[in-house]
């Protein structure tokens, strides 16, 4: 039988998703039908798709109410290859701007829009670049595998951090290693993770800090999507690995230049350790109708 789906197509900073509302949980995408939807030849094209589905109607939505009963909906976010994905940093702004263009919720500002996700419950505000999210407490992995990239001639050191979904990020010598990695190519890691990885390659600018805010350049390889314009969590896990490697001195606020655009992080303490924020734009292109078999 086959599903008729009103969707929306969305971004943040050019990463790009697929949105559509099923707020009782009746409409199941196959893996298969998320890659159609996906593919920039023959469907939509997208990074990944998002529904908008109210946490108590499914199993994962669960634990985040348990976590917080606040957390009215779910970001149920599989990635442009049929896989499931823990969180999206772009995807969490841009399902919030979703949810409040289509009144199934409202922020007003100052106020706190609570969302789950099976990276855990995230706090999105509206700022004066769009949305900020907390991404929540972040952990060093405790892994540095070896990371082999075409076009980059060694293998790099990379540094695992966790901020809801698992990155390895590595640090390149300059704009041109960082222009000349094909990331058409899957980099491969040593040791090779078993769920997989986001990799992000940086550069820090020069000077580094301007005016109390740290600067970098990057690009990523998202798990189950290839290369994207850009990557929320993976510019917070960047902008925390690029702290890490320029020591006690270095600031707390980020400004990370993507090829989609700019994003901004922040790292702050809180009750339960210290927290990562992200903020940047969020947009809705389009509305449509798809059928699929």
């Amino acid at each position: 039988m086959g599903i008729t789906l009103n969707f929306t197509k969305g971004h943040g900073t050019g990463n790009d998703f697929v949105l559509f509302a099923d707020p009782d949980g009746t409409i199941e995408l196959t893996p298969a039908q998320i890659r159609a939807v996906c593919d920039r030849r023959f469907g939509v094209g997208a990074d990944g798709i998002i529904r908008a589905v109210r946490s108590k109607k499914l199993p994962d939505g669960a634990a985040a109410l348990a976590e917080d009963d606040a957390a009215e909906w779910f970001m149920d976010y599989w990635n442009a290859d049929g896989t499931v994905s823990e969180m999206c940093g772009n995807g969490i702004r841009v399902y919030a701007k979703f949810l409040i263009e289509n009144d199934l919720a409202e922020l007003l500002p100052g106020d706190t829009l609570t969302i789950g996700t099976r990276g855990g419950v995230r706090d999105v505000q509206r700022n004066a670049s769009g949305f900020q999210v907390d991404l929540g407490r972040w952990k060093l992995d405790g892994i540095e595998p070896l990371v082999r990239t075409r076009n980059l001639p060694v293998a790099r050191p990379g540094l695992g951090i966790n901020v809801g979904n698992p990155h390895t990020v590595v640090a390149l010598a300059d704009d041109d290693e960082l222009d000349a990695a094909d990331l058409t190519f899957i980099p491969q890691l040593d040791p090779e993770p078993a769920d997989g990885v986001n990799i992000e390659f940086v550069v820090p600018n020069e000077p580094l800090v301007v005016n109390g805010v740290g600067r970098f350049r990057m690009r990523v390889h998202e798990r189950g999507s290839g290369e994207t314009l850009s990557c929320g969590t993976g510019a917070a896990a960047a902008a925390l690995a690029t702290r890490h490697w320029a020591g006690k001195s270095a600031p707390h606020q980020w400004r990370v230049e993507l090829p989609g655009g700019v994003l901004g992080v922040r790292m702050f303490p809180a009750e339960d350790g210290e927290h990562v924020s992200l903020s940047g734009p969020a947009e809705l292109v389009f509305d449509g109708v798809l059928n699929l078999g």
